[in-house]
């Protein structure tokens, strides 16, 4: 889920000249070929993220910035995440371990704490290690936004074994 965001722009100004960005809506992604239709290294395509048409093993990095959110924003009880958005995110996030290659890596940025995501990615089937870390400034009242890493290949430490069989 791109939408409109600039960050697949910035990563090809940063000399990531490989980028493929998806989104749901085929106006948004219209909208972003048409902008930035003179980076050629830039492809867009109109998809759904629980039914991606990518080939296994296609990408070395997925990204995504808030995307995962979606599947949660109807829930009333993030201690009791409603088995229908439980399943939507596991689908997800297997379709995501189906297309990274081994050694490949997932970064997931977002503003769910840890206590509520790590459950959904710790995951033995996916084939991942989990490590996360908390971004954003000192200041005690900034909201904190946090970055997980999934490693593809490599196993999950005992204590997010644990926290994944809790859903």
């Amino acid at each position: 889920g791109c939408g409109n965001s600039a960050l697949s722009h910035d990563l090809y100004e940063l000399g990531y000249t490989d980028v493929t960005s998806i989104d749901f809506s085929a106006a948004c992604i219209a909208a972003m070929r048409a902008r930035y239709a003179r980076c050629p290294g830039l492809r867009w395509a109109v998809m759904d993220i629980r039914a991606l048409t990518f080939p296994d093993a296609s990408f070395d990095v997925v990204l995504e910035k808030g995307t995962l959110d979606v599947l949660m924003v109807e829930e009333t009880d993030p201690w009791h995440v409603s088995p229908q958005a439980a399943a939507a995110m596991r689908r997800v996030l297997e379709e995501v371990s189906r297309v990274l290659r081994p050694g490949g890596c997932f970064i997931s940025i977002t503003f769910a704490q840890p206590h509520f995501r790590k459950p959904h990615y710790a995951q033995e089937a996916f084939g991942w290690s989990l490590r996360h870390a908390a971004c954003g400034d000192g200041d005690a009242g900034a909201f904190h936004y946090f970055l997980y890493v999934m490693r593809k290949g490599q196993p999950l430490e005992p204590q997010d074994v644990a926290l994944g069989r809790r859903l």
